[in-house]
């Protein structure tokens, strides 16, 4: 069973359509990284699944019934934008909170299981408004666990943490699919950090799902290539030029060879016209190339 089948989704808000006829299919157990650029819809599809808002047409189901069924709803955790916490309340306080609004029994144990779960249990007697933006985005991840929630919307997570942060945040997503059983879907611009927990994606663009594939497909997907530096690098530019189609430079100075050869053939034939290679590395296109590459049209695998 898929933790959520959307079919034709549309959504206007007056004259404006941000939804145009949008698919998604998140499998249960997933983490779906769903990603798009800022007004692409990404916003609006989590806050119909979590009921936030009402879709103009099509159909969202959860775990196979339709998405305001109480039950499912009742078994849903949501952080979009910011926890609604009191800012001169402790953590456990809000978490307190946060429990009797739910009507959590034992909100005590589920309290300090959360707080274990997103590693602020030591935190648990700082005021909200002392706590560090990453703490607070943990303490937002504790409140959406409450209940036991067998789906976890969090939208941008980890948008705006230093490494260590984001790096505390993925151990936790990877936690509460384990601990929790949940399907999480997180919506991030952190490309690099996404590709490190999710195992599906979904990339949207204009109000529509352009692709859906998961974190294998997305490997086999992304094209290899090999990355060298050379002392003239114009000159070794030019020389590829003559015998591979695709060669471009990158951010960090390398030129890349995107043809499927042999690095030992590139350093052949270079040696063969005069150039000496002073680096050279296989490697494959990150997520975010992968997504740049689907946004302006190109082909992203090869």
């Amino acid at each position: 069973m898929n933790a959520i089948e959307i079919r034709n989704l549309t959504k206007n808000f007056g004259p404006k359509q941000a939804l145009s006829g949008l698919d998604m299919t998140v499998p249960q157990g997933a983490i779906y990284g769903f990603i798009g650029e800022n007004g692409s819809g990404k916003s609006t599809t989590e806050k119909i699944i979590c009921g936030l808002i009402h879709p103009s047409s099509g159909s969202v189901k959860l775990f196979g019934k339709d998405y305001t069924d109480i039950d499912v709803r009742a078994n849903m955790g949501v952080l979009i934008e910011a926890p609604g916490c009191f800012p001169n309340y402790s953590v456990w306080n809000n978490m307190m909170l946060q429990a009797a609004n739910l009507r959590i029994k034992d909100a005590e144990r589920e309290v300090v299981k959360a707080l274990k779960t997103v590693r602020m249990e030591g935190a648990a007697s700082n005021k909200y408004k002392n706590c560090s933006l990453g703490m607070k985005q943990r303490v937002g991840i504790a409140m959406a666990l409450l209940g036991n929630p067998t789906l976890l919307v969090l939208d941008e997570p980890i948008n705006g943490l230093d490494a260590d942060g984001m790096r505390i945040i993925r151990e936790v997503l990877v936690d509460i699919t384990k601990n929790y059983g949940s399907t999480v879907v997180v919506s991030s611009h952190v490309l690099a950090e996404l590709e490190k927990v999710a195992t599906h994606y979904g990339i949207i663009k204009g109000g529509k799902m352009i692709c859906e594939m998961t974190a294998s497909e997305l490997d086999s997907s992304c094209r290899t290539y090999s990355a060298l530096k050379s002392n003239d690098m114009p000159l070794t530019k030019s020389v590829l030029l003559k015998k591979y189609s695709r060669i471009e430079e990158d951010e960090s100075g390398y030129i890349r060879v995107y043809d499927s050869v042999p690095t030992e053939e590139i350093v052949v034939y270079l040696y063969e016209n005069g150039i000496t290679i002073n680096e050279i590395k296989t490697d494959k296109i990150s997520l975010e190339e992968y997504y740049i590459d689907l946004m302006k049209g190109g082909k992203a695998n090869g």
